[in-house]
């Protein structure tokens, strides 16, 4: 979570804010849309998509040597296409997030979250073919006539019928035909993915390795919000049909480069960067800004570039902690009535302290969400911590108020203990197991990070000799 500095406050409208806070958090996939007739040239007056994604995902990562070699992949995996004029350019994303994703006028992105999980060239190569031919094959500007379509389906039995209950049939069915219009995209563009990972010479296996990665992350299509889960195809039913094309490739010898790409991840950065804030389990700390607070039990946190997103397991209550600049001398009743334009109940507004830190809390009821909000002021910058429940659940005002006395101000002496993460690579010894060099990472879960991020499963012994990534400070 960062701060945008400018004048006047960040104003966050609520029923907007919460489309995407209840929701719930899913990556965008290679479908994002420009118009279809957008010039498949990359150039300065096509990029305020590309800044607008960049800004969003943390900004550019910093890492020469797999700038280099995505770029050289690219340049092979391009030449390899149909369509070999194109013109194609790949960013590094600094987010822990794993994703990839491709705008229709040849820009890629993979973020250093992805980068970390891949153990070779090939699964990157893997990755970057799928988005590949996502643009190659055209599917945002298909997906969005079918979208389109749809829409003027909907306004027509909307506005002309007069009739609400047909239009929500017609929205229904709409969302059942964009889903399953995705999930055939997305199978046919494993399948070109990996013909084309195969022509240019890499090993073509590379792409169900990765897939079977993404899915153990726990970031694929089986774990991730119902929406996600319906425009996307099971990631078991990705890695059957990856392992049959890459049978059918018939390539003998096709290129992993395992010993480049590892030389290549040594030192990138891992998990949160500590200048937007760290999560630690359910714990949140920002050594720049001074702040941190402890999310209830069962809920897990993701740290954005604009807010500190936290779910529980079952997506029926949602934590949204962000920060913003305010005028001097504005109360911070008005920050919650100015960046909280749903009604807050009349009479609700409460003012306080909490760890010696000035509050105001309210209360407010939305159709299907009730929401506990609170502005708390640190120095010149105002915090917001809101939490909602799905209904009007009995203990919303619990985890409200114990999420709230856990926010406290962080003193430059904790601060300066925060040290970054970053990737290690090591050869392993005789006699080293995951579990010993799994002990050498200060991260929760260290064992099963260890063994996601090689690849491994439990108890498969390590080879002497061979090279292993591990997370240091």
């Amino acid at each position: 979570m960062s701060t945008t500095r400018q004048t006047g406050r960040i104003r966050i409208l609520g029923s907007l804010m919460l489309a995407a806070f209840l929701a719930g958090c899913s990556g965008l996939s290679g479908d994002v849309s420009l118009p279809p007739n957008a010039p498949r040239v990359i150039s300065p007056d096509r990029d305020r998509d590309h800044v607008r994604l960049v800004r969003a995902f943390g900004g550019e990562g910093r890492a020469p040597q797999l700038q280099q070699i995505l770029t050289d992949v690219t340049n092979r995996l391009v030449m390899a296409t149909d369509r070999p004029d194109e013109a194609f350019q790949v960013t590094i994303l600094n987010s822990p997030v794993v994703n990839a994703f491709a705008l229709p006028n040849g820009r890629l992105y993979v973020t250093r979250g992805l980068l970390a999980l891949a153990n070779d060239t090939s699964e990157v190569a893997a990755v970057l073919s799928h988005e590949i031919a996502h643009v190659t094959l055209r599917h945002a500007s298909q997906r969005s006539e079918l979208q389109a379509r749809s829409q003027l389906i909907e306004r027509v039995a909307e506005n002309v019928l007069n009739d609400a209950e047909e239009a929500a049939m017609v929205q229904s069915q709409a969302r059942s035909t964009l889903a399953s219009f995705s999930r055939a995209q997305e199978l046919e563009a494993d399948q070109t993915g990996v013909k084309v990972l195969a022509r240019a010479g890499f090993d073509p296996f590379g792409a169900p390795r990765f897939l079977t990665a993404l899915g153990r992350s726990g970031t694929s299509s089986d774990s991730s919000s119902a929406d996600r889960t319906a425009s996307h195809p099971r990631t078991n039913d990705r890695v059957a049909r990856a392992l049959q094309a890459a049978r059918r490739a018939e390539v003998s010898g096709g290129e992993t480069g395992r010993l480049a790409y590892l030389t290549a991840l040594e030192g990138l950065a891992y998990g949160d960067d500590p200048a937007d804030g760290v999560v630690k389990g359910r714990r949140f700390i920002h050594s720049r800004l001074g702040v941190a607070f402890e999310a209830p039990e069962g809920f897990s946190l993701e740290n954005t570039s604009q807010a500190v997103l936290g779910s529980s397991a079952d997506g029926e209550r949602r934590l949204l902690f962000d920060a913003a600049d305010t005028p001097d001398g504005q109360s911070l009743e008005d920050v919650l009535r100015s960046t909280w334009t749903d009604t807050i109940e009349p009479g609700s507004l409460t003012t306080g302290t909490v760890n010696g830190l000035p509050l105001v809390t309210a209360l407010s009821n939305g159709k299907e969400w009730t929401f506990r909000l609170s502005a708390i002021r640190i120095g010149s910058t105002t915090y917001r911590l809101i939490m909602a429940t799905r209904g009007n659940r009995g203990d919303l005002e619990g985890i409200f108020q114990q999420t709230l006395n856990s926010v406290r101000q962080v003193q430059p002496e904790e601060a300066r203990r925060i040290r970054p993460l970053k990737l290690h690579i090591v050869a392993a010894q005789r006699g080293d197991t995951a579990q010993t060099l799994a002990a050498r990472m200060p991260v929760d879960r260290a064992l099963e990070r260890f063994l996601l991020l090689n690849g491994l499963e439990r108890n498969e012994p390590l080879k002497p000799g061979e090279r292993y990534k591990i997370v240091v400070e």
